[in-house]
């Protein structure tokens, strides 16, 4: 529906502006051509020769290109030159009108933006595999469609800044990334978008406004009641709305994202090098982990992300003193509250020199790296937290050698970039940090695992489902009757005595969840993977799935044979066998 509303809208200007200068044209061409046949020509061999409308019209024609292949079929009289004169003057003088109005047509911004609209719009139906559509295109938009790039997954974009779409066709994805300048809370811009495509898996809402990431997930249930929403949100009030929609609704709080990882971090601390190793965050190893102290610390700024730090702390029994400017209000005010700027005075007061951490964690970043400064001077050997809030500050905060830095879109953008690409990841980390007696020697297992596998080489997430559209051989494996092995399943089909550099972390079986699967697993029909590995590992284990010879080798052994020939040759074979 929406294509013919664009190329209803597009007709539309067209005609309105080109239906004077294609009249002048007509009428001057007609008025031309006929005085042009019915003057008289010349008189050869006493018979009067009259041009003939073919003719009249392949003259004005020629002449209108200034191209002047001379006088036909006969050689004018005076009276068809003259006529000839006023109708180049004439046709000259038309056409420079019409070109004036197609230059005005491609300068009207309706037009424009109409044409751009049908473009967009074409483009999104040609999308022919799963794509996710992001609405808002801001620090947090280009650093998920980076990921999803990387991934290999395209997307639809929508935000209303004009300037964000044009850098989006610079960027040097990998995949084709749509964009569109629009407001992407109208009903009409999502459904251009692809809401209802069948492709389209999920909306994700990350524009700057919270009512407008609102509006958008409202919009998408009631256009798609089937498709996945994901909405970023720091205001209560909104994450309890956005949590009634039904469905499939996840609502992504950066603080509160990273609060949970903070929390994590305290109890085990190679949770946080394995999470941000899986996230490809620049400089991040399996061996390289913050270890966040224990003891008396400082928070700086008691605002959204001041109050999450300061809850976790406290439920992991650590005495903090917070600093800010406002008074504190509500219920889980801090027994220790001083109201100021961060100076060295306040910082004094607040023991500093008995603390083992800071958080510096105000909305100015030129601020938060003050903090630090002034921090750092009274006790060097401070563990330090600093908010960082601007993507394009990121060269100042390397430079501070900061032990962990929390960039509100860096976390809201790999939160969502996992629920996208490896929704079976929340699962399998909340695995590995439950609070059983064996869980730490689990999680070490698994990083010693995919050091083993993969070590310095970039990870790589994928989720793989074991049905027709994704491993449609494995599928037919299974219906012939045949069980499929998971340790023989990621077997290199160059060398069965080696596997492939992916560690299964987890799968999905039903409404079961099966973390670090043995090798012994049997996969049915239905299952679904969540792996690591290298990216050529990947895409050798996927061809096996999709590939009927390769899998029966991976799993027995044999070759089966190809071609009608050796096909036959071997029931012949079988047959003579049994008999």
């Amino acid at each position: 529906m929406a294509e013919s509303i664009d190329l209803n809208r597009v007709s539309f200007i067209v005609m309105r502006e080109m239906r004077s200068p294609i009249i002048a044209l007509i009428v001057v061409y007609a008025i031309s051509i006929l005085v042009m046949v019915s003057i008289p020509g010349p008189v050869i061999e006493g018979k009067t020769h009259n041009m003939s409308i073919f003719h009249a019209l392949y003259f004005m024609t020629y002449t209108a290109t200034t191209t002047g292949f001379g006088e036909i079929p006969y050689e004018f009289n005076n009276a068809q030159r003259f006529w000839a004169m006023a109708c180049l003057y004439v046709s000259v003088i038309t056409w420079f009108y019409a070109i004036g109005s197609i230059v005005r047509l491609f300068q009207n911004p309706f037009f424009v933006r109409a044409l751009e609209e049908r473009q967009f719009t074409k483009a999104v139906k040609r999308i022919s595999g799963p794509f996710f559509i992001v609405c808002g295109f801001g620090d947090t938009g280009s650093l998920l469609a980076r990921g999803l790039s990387d991934h290999g997954f395209p997307a639809v974009i929508i935000d209303d800044n004009e300037e964000r779409i044009k850098t989006l066709k610079l960027r040097d994805y990998r995949v084709a990334m749509s964009g569109f300048c629009a407001d992407a809370s109208v009903p009409k811009h999502l459904l251009e978008a692809g809401v209802q495509h069948p492709n389209c898996k999920a909306v994700v809402a990350i524009t700057n406004c919270e009512e407008t990431n609102l509006k958008i997930a409202a919009l998408a249930r009631l256009l798609n009641p089937g498709i996945g929403i994901i909405a970023m949100s720091k205001v209560e009030v909104f994450e309890e709305t956005l949590a009634t929609l039904g469905g499939e609704v996840h609502v992504v709080d950066p603080f509160k994202t990273f609060a949970k990882v903070l929390g994590s971090a305290l109890k085990h601390p190679e949770y946080t090098g394995l999470s941000q190793w899986l996230a490809k965050e620049p400089g991040a190893t399996l061996n390289k982990f913050c270890a966040p102290p224990m003891g008396h610390w400082i928070i700086c700024g008691y605002g959204r992300m001041g109050h999450e730090v300061n809850r976790v702390l406290t439920l992991h029994g650590i005495d903090t003193t917070v600093i800010d400017p406002h008074e504190a209000t509500g219920s889980e005010s801090p027994a220790q509250y001083i109201v100021g700027r961060t100076t060295a005075k306040t910082l004094v007061k607040a023991r500093v020199d008995q603390a083992v951490g800071i958080l510096a964690g105000t909305d100015d970043d030129g601020h938060n790296l003050g903090i630090l400064l002034n921090a750092r001077n009274l006790n060097p050997g401070l563990f330090s937290l600093v908010r960082q809030n601007r993507h394009e500050n990121r060269l100042a905060f390397a430079a501070a050698n900061i032990d962990l830095i929390m960039q509100p879109t860096m976390v809201t953008s790999r939160r969502i970039l996992f629920l996208l690409i490896a929704p079976l990841l929340k699962p399998f980390f909340a695995y590995l940090v439950a609070d059983e007696p064996d869980r730490q020697q689990e999680l070490l297992a698994v990083i010693q695992r995919l050091n083993d596998k993969i070590g310095v080489r970039q990870p790589h997430l994928q989720t793989i489902f074991i049905n027709e559209n994704s491993s449609h051989a494995a599928l037919k494996y299974l219906a012939d009757g045949n069980s499929l092995r998971l340790g023989h399943l990621i077997r290199h089909p160059d060398d069965l005595t080696k596997q492939l550099p992916i560690v299964v972390l987890i799968i999905k079986s039903g409404d079961t969840l099966i973390p670090l699967p043995s090798d012994d697993y049997q996969l049915k029909s239905g299952d679904q993977l969540l792996l690591c590995g290298t990216q050529s590992a990947v895409r050798l284990l996927n061809a096996t799935l999709n590939n009927e010879y390769t899998l029966a080798f991976v799993q027995s052994g044999q070759i089966l044979p190809r071609g009608y020939v050796m096909q036959w040759f071997a029931r012949r074979q079988i047959f003579t066998i049994q008999n």
